[in-house]
């Protein structure tokens, strides 16, 4: 497996690192899976604030994957999307479809208010989840497990990435 560096981004106007459980969780998400977190920030749900934080991450080489939690939903002043979307190179459309199919069988219906993005953007690749520890761990184990392992076939994005092969 290759090993890449995360960072891990919590968004949301009520939570602390020291009570932000779904950021703890997919932290210790990703270590489990031989990643190494080498950057985690809580912003509230500012879109500027989020952009600030992603597009310095993005500016940095040492940094390959970024996953936010939190900012997704449709009230008050979720905002990852509006916040990430701009930045995109490329969007993965396939993320947020498939993280809402997977949702389904565990929710319902209730998926559709979920907006889970991915994107790409200066060889980085972004991926915004729900702000529920629930809902890390489904986009975790169900999809970024898989798609941040270089040996699942019959593909991954990870063998897409030329930087990310050089590691």
């Amino acid at each position: 497996m290759t090993s890449l560096n995360c960072a891990v981004l919590t968004v949301s106007d009520t939570r602390t690192l020291a009570n932000d459980t779904s950021g703890d969780l997919l932290a210790a998400l990703l270590g489990a899976d031989g990643h190494q977190l080498v950057d985690r920030a809580l912003v509230r749900d500012d879109i500027y604030e989020i952009r600030a934080v992603v597009s310095r991450w993005i500016a940095d080489p040492a940094v390959n994957v970024i996953v936010s939690t939190g900012g997704t939903g449709f009230t008050g002043r979720d905002s990852t999307p509006e916040a990430l979307l701009p930045l995109f190179d490329k969007t993965i459309l396939g993320f947020g479809e498939l993280f809402r199919q997977v949702s389904y069988d565990e929710i319902g219906a209730s998926t559709i208010q979920s907006r889970a993005v991915g994107g790409l953007a200066n060889a980085t690749l972004i991926f915004a989840l729900p702000g529920s520890g629930n809902a890390v761990r489904t986009g975790w184990e169900k999809i970024l497990h898989h798609q941040l392992d270089a040996s699942c076939k019959p593909c991954n994005v990870v063998e897409l990435l030329p930087r990310l092969l050089e590691l």
